[in-house]
């Protein structure tokens, strides 16, 4: 509702923008001589602003005043140090009002004298110890916001101009900073963008102090433009990649979509998943084309075509990890990455012909036939000796993924898997014929270090044994979700669970390295690497038919990059197919965090609170990125 006109009439005041006024130089020139005459000698000065009962205005003053600012930087002569603080005058008065103080005033001394003092140039010229420059603010009573109007240019778009309004952040009573009535200009123009509007412009603002009320009234007058769809859009700066791939990839997003800029973003961002561009920039056309269409060019920059990296972790209960890969961007030219990837653990707590070796090759084509859909295609060679089982396999898969949303997606294909696995060096020979289904929700902020979101993930995949025929299906439900308790990523709380059930087939029948485990670094901390649930006879892990997983951690910054965790893990694996089922294991220990541009440097300690026998009474774990 518009309040009623207030009683009296406005003086209306015009005020230059904060802190901005004209400094006129004054170039003399010189007339032509065979020599220049010497130039007056610098008079030597001390400067400060002050204002009463306000040292942030001080504060404020100080950082405007270029009597203050120069006067190191750039001495000056008598006339120049007048010329410097008369211009500064306007120019803290309009700082004062720029902090809502239209009735204050503003007045200066030089050794103690106006700037206007007729005497006062030949007293400097003579001085020979530091002149004393003050500048005071005297601000006066703080003015206040009054009647705010704002109306649509043309009426018919009232609705979507006043819903704007509503979010311009402005209101009755408050501080009549100017910076808060750019800002709800800002956000007024921001809200119609969200809202459809790509075009919208403030066609009229009309500014009234009224000095005897001390407020501030504003009339806004605001032509929102036609709501508009988005054109097929354009990418520039490609080099080496398919020009017809990037157009299509940013159309799925946004072509035909009513505009907003989170719709944009999501463009945007579909061309940076890509992987081969270092930066890539949304430029939305300044007039809609024929039919309320929005133009809009992506402009993008390559990255380098190839990269190698690496990381090291470390375990107490198996001593050091390293991983390897070196990986192509763009293959053939159509954004295809190819990556190899080697690794090995378990080097040095025990000998290497028995530590754990894994090599891939994964190529991802960012679309299967001009359909929008990912094919992720991975081959690799494992040999595992590890306490619960030996294999040597080689391992195949070609999965399919579609994005049903920047945070939705679903995934499934074949998958292969041919060796031999068993226990004690006896190894039986084996293959498996799967099919995975899957969907993934990732609504985090971040990958490596969330601070914020929710994960979740299920997998089913049936399996069919090509040796004898049987058949099972494995089901793996996992979610985290991350609060931002401080609201600045400084304290987080961290909540993790998983769910697996083999189905189909009795214990025995699972496949040793299809069955379940836990413990270790990325499930229950402070025990060992798949460690919990049944044993055999010789105290091994027999890994089981379902899994129960829960983690608590709360992590906190400390200073800069550093920061630390407090924990709880527990878990439960048992040859039922029942969650839940088996002994809950708990383990329980802290951490500290050391922040990268790739990561947190991690490092736990764990202890197991109801150990089985031949537990260790902890465990320590080095990495990179958060345990989950």
């Amino acid at each position: 509702m518009i309040p009623p006109p207030y009683p009296g009439a406005l003086r209306s005041t015009t005020a230059r923008g904060a802190m901005i006024a004209a400094l006129a130089l004054a170039l003399p020139v010189a007339g032509l001589a065979q020599e220049s005459a010497p130039e007056p000698p610098a008079v030597p000065y001390t400067a400060e602003v002050t204002a009463a009962d306000s040292d942030a205005l001080a504060a404020l003053g100080n950082a405007v005043a270029q009597t203050v600012t120069l006067r190191e930087r750039a001495p000056t002569d008598a006339f120049g140090l007048i010329g410097r603080v008369r211009a500064d005058l306007p120019r803290l008065q309009d700082a004062l009002r720029a902090e809502g103080y239209w009735g204050g005033s503003v007045a200066a001394t030089i050794a103690g004298r106006s700037p206007d003092d007729p005497a006062l140039p030949a007293l400097l010229q003579s001085a020979t110890d530091p002149v004393p420059v003050v500048l005071t603010l005297t601000p006066g009573p703080l003015y206040r916001i009054g009647r705010v109007t704002v109306t649509a240019d043309p009426p018919a778009d009232a609705p979507a101009v006043q819903a704007a309004a509503a979010e311009s952040g402005l209101a009755e009573g408050d501080p009549a900073r100017t910076a808060a009535v750019s800002g709800a200009e800002g956000a007024m123009t921001e809200a119609l963008r969200r809202s459809g509007h790509p075009t919208p412009s403030i066609d009229g603002r009309e500014i009234w102090v009224d000095h005897d009320r001390r407020t501030m009234d504003i009339a806004w007058r605001i032509a929102p433009g036609p709501v508009a769809t988005f054109a097929r859009p354009s990418v520039t700066g490609e080099v080496r990649t398919n020009a017809g791939l990037l157009e299509r990839t940013a159309a799925r997003q946004i072509e035909g979509r009513e505009y907003s800029p989170a719709t944009l973003e999501r463009g945007r961002r579909a061309l940076v998943a890509l992987g081969v561009f270092d930066s890539v920039r949304a430029e939305p056309a300044t007039e809609l084309a024929p039919g309320n269409r929005l133009p809009v060019t992506f402009h993008v920059s390559e990255r380098p075509l190839r990269a190698i990296g690496g990381t090291i972790s470390w375990e107490t209960n198996y001593g050091l990890g390293i991983s390897a890969f070196w990986e192509h961007r763009n293959l053939f030219g159509g954004a295809e990455r190819l990556r190899l990837e080697a690794e090995a653990t378990r080097l040095t707590e025990t000998d290497a012909p028995d530590a754990t070796y894994r090599a891939f090759a994964t190529l991802t084509v960012p679309e299967i036939l001009g359909y929008d859909a990912r094919l992720i295609a991975r081959v690799g060679a494992v040999r595992e000796f590890l306490d619960a089982y030996d294999r040597e396999a080689v391992v195949a898969s070609a999965l399919a993924e579609h994005s049903l949303s920047p945070r939705l997606a679903v995934q499934a294909g074949p998958t292969f898997e041919t060796g031999r696995i068993g226990r004690d060096g006896v190894l039986d020979p084996y293959s498996l014929l799967g099919v995975v289904g899957g969907v993934r929700w990732d609504g985090t902020t971040s990958l490596l270090n969330p601070t914020s979101g929710q994960r979740a993930s299920i997998t089913a995949t049936p399996y069919w044994s090509m040796q004898d025929g049987a058949t099972f299906t494995r089901l793996l439900a996992t979610g985290s979700t991350y609060f931002d308790v401080s609201g600045d990523g400084g304290s987080v709380l961290a909540l993790r669970a998983a769910v697996g059930s083999v189905v189909g087939a009795s214990f025995d029948q699972i496949i040793l390295d299809k069955r379940f485990y836990a413990g270790g670094g990325g499930s229950v901390r402070g025990y060992t690497y798949q460690s919990i649930g049944p044993r055999d006879a010789q105290n091994r892990p027999l890994g089981g038919a379902s899994l129960l997983e829960f983690s608590a951690e709360w992590r906190q910054r400390i200073s800069g990059p550093w920061g630390a965790v407090a924990f709880v893990d527990g878990g439960s694996v048992s040859e039922d197919m029942m969650p839940g089922s088996g002994t809950m294991r708990i383990g329980v220990g802290g951490g500290i965090r050391y922040n990268t541009a790739i990561g947190p440097i991690r490092v736990d300690i764990g202890m197991p609170l109801n150990p089985q026998t031949g537990d260790a009474a902890y465990a320590l774990y080095v990495g990179i990125g958060q345990a989950f």
